[in-house]
């Protein structure tokens, strides 16, 4: 017979712990080095003007800036396959595992431009040299998001919204800390300055602090999710010949936030070469966005274990399509620093508002054993496509139809892919 005080205690032992603490360790750890993955390639887009001057230089301006754009964009071209290898990888060996080597192999991009002599010390082996940098970089973050946001993901999968959102926190740090280094450089540097040494700076700091990411990933321990599953012995085969209606569902639902994060960086260099304002302004914007996904990213994904992903989703994409083009015709027609801010803000309150809950929803697709390989091929195809192309696109676009109008266009026509997807996934995964 059972005493009451054993009675208590077995069910004491029985009894739910509650759920457990979220581990901001984690959070910081992937957070960082995304951050600092992220702050590197876009430290390449935000000083693009001077980049195309000192390594691409042309009689004409305008091709300049496309030579280096093109680079930009031509570095994109690289990232399937290292989603496909990093993926595998992560897939087979762990989230960790990959994550270390992508932050290892983005070090090495980043010193590449921090030394890199110029076109007029070393001739044509400067722009081949930026293009081997970027291509290393490309490969490196195309591992990234689908090792650091499957990472977070599997360790609350009842939070998983909340901690994949900080994914696209950490992208926000990255996008806000060069925006902060175009403002002071650009301000307290001459043209002079700035083209001789002052584009240098954003890589060098990228540079010194990636050492601090490797070291904090290196004491992270495995996801319990990857420990107890089975384990794919061909996660790409499986993914494109088994889960291909997946793999094309979450590819759908990158094209908005790629192209809306591409244009957000874009704006400093509309600034300069469509209104004409200084290239301070166009920066000044650049942080209110990245402000805003920052600290935004984290809330929404909050939201989105609340409510459900994709109706957040619907509703932002909505509100692309319906407030773009009226914005871009406010701003070309008045053009003045304060409204330049306010769009560009508005840009990145909905970009929060619908990569927020994109981690989440992407690691909903696939399942335990191919997550990584389904959420990284699908991101790093889309990105080049709709994302690293989309500064160029918009500027050809723009010169060739004289229409400053241009980037409202394209991002109307992502959100319209982006939409169509979404519903697809309501109709057909029926995700909760």
């Amino acid at each position: 017979m059972t005493t009451p005080s054993a009675s208590s205690a077995t069910a004491a032992a029985a009894a739910p712990t509650g759920p457990r603490p979220v581990s901001y360790t984690l959070i910081f750890a992937a957070s960082l080095g995304n951050a600092l993955e992220w702050f590197d390639i876009l430290a390449y887009g935000y000083f693009a003007v001077a980049i195309s001057k000192l390594f691409f230089p042309t009689k004409d301006p305008t091709v300049s800036l496309l030579l280096a754009l093109g680079t930009f964009g031509v570095s994109y071209l690289i990232r399937p396959l290292g989603a496909i290898v990093l993926g595998a990888y992560a897939d087979r060996a762990g989230r960790k595992a990959s994550m270390l080597v992508s932050i290892l192999l983005m070090m090495v991009g980043t010193f590449l431009m921090a030394v890199m002599p110029t076109y007029g010390t070393i001739g044509v082996a400067a722009p081949i040299g930026v293009l081997i940098a970027r291509l290393i970089q490309g490969f490196a973050v195309a591992g990234e998001f689908g090792s650091a946001t499957t990472y977070l993901a599997e360790h609350r999968p009842e939070r998983k919204g909340y901690l994949a959102s900080w994914q696209w926190s950490g992208q926000g740090l990255g996008n806000l800390l060069p925006s902060i280094f175009g403002v002071i450089l650009t301000t307290a540097l001459t043209p002079d300055q700035l083209l001789a040494w002052g584009w240098r700076v954003p890589f060098v700091f990228g540079l010194l602090v990636g050492p601090v990411g490797f070291y904090i990933r290196r004491h992270l321990e495995e996801t319990p999710e990857f420990r107890t599953s089975k384990k794919s012995q061909a996660p790409v085969k499986d993914v494109l010949a088994r889960q291909t209606d997946r793999f094309f569902l979450a590819l759908g639902t990158v094209v908005l936030s790629t192209s809306a994060q591409y244009l957000i960086l874009y704006m400093p260099t509309y600034a300069i070469r469509q209104l004409h304002l200084p290239a301070s302004i166009g920066f000044t914007a650049t942080i209110v966005s990245g402000l805003i996904l920052t600290v935004g990213a984290p809330i929404v994904g909050h939201w989105s274990d609340k409510v459900g992903r994709t109706r957040i989703m619907l509703a932002t994409t909505i509100l692309f399509l319906v407030s773009m083009y009226p914005l871009f015709v406010m701003l070309t027609s008045h053009v003045s620093v304060a409204l330049l801010i306010v769009m560009v803000g508005w840009m990145g309150l909905l970009k929060t508002a619908y990569s927020g809950a994109l981690p989440a929803l992407m690691t909903e697709i696939f399942p335990t054993e191919t997550r990584v390989t389904g959420v990284a091929l699908s991101y790093n195809v889309g990105v080049p496509i709709f994302g690293g192309f989309a500064p160029f696109v918009v500027t050809w676009l723009i010169g060739a139809t004289g229409s400053k109008l241009a980037p409202s266009y394209y991002l109307m026509f992502t959100a319209l892919v982006s939409l169509g997807t979404l519903l697809l996934i309501r109709r057909r995964l029926r995700l909760p």
